[in-house]
């Protein structure tokens, strides 16, 4: 299952989180993809603060993984830095935990991860306009057609 939509402000993306968020379940793995500067950070935003994330979310470029506290463990992870890399994190161990995982850059581990996640690709129109595509397969194909109606 697959949308499309349009993307102008800030709040747009946030309402776009905000329905997601009611959705979400333990061991849920959200892939985002799309270029530098296209929205992947500042959505993980939205759906942090979404999900009772009161605690700063920032890119976790340098780290690999962050995590926070919210009505669910929030785990943000920017793996661009293991493009060409070998794979050798723990990071299956949140993607099979008892949280949210919002992966950025998620083609660099795809290999890695289970068939069925949320993915949402970010591409960029202009300065304010972002188009997302959103697909779900498995478990979260009901979410995306839940999406936006």
């Amino acid at each position: 299952m697959e949308k499309t939509f349009a993307i102008h402000t800030i709040d747009e993306l946030s309402a776009l989180a905000g329905q997601i968020a009611p959705h979400v379940f333990p061991g849920f793995l959200i892939g985002l993809s799309g270029d530098l500067g296209s929205g992947k950070t500042t959505f993980a935003q939205c759906l942090a603060r979404h999900l009772g994330v009161t605690s700063t979310v920032s890119s976790p470029t340098f780290t690999i993984v962050k995590e926070h506290l919210g009505r669910l463990p929030f785990y943000h992870m920017d793996v661009y830095r293991l493009e060409g890399g070998t794979y050798d994190y723990s990071l299956d161990e949140y993607w099979f935990g008892d949280g949210v995982s919002v992966i950025e850059w998620v083609e660099y581990v795809r290999p890695y991860l289970p068939k069925d996640l949320l993915e949402l690709d970010f591409a960029v129109m202009d300065d304010q306009t972002r188009v997302l595509t959103l697909k779900g397969s498995g478990p979260y194909e009901p979410i995306v057609e839940a999406i936006g109606r």
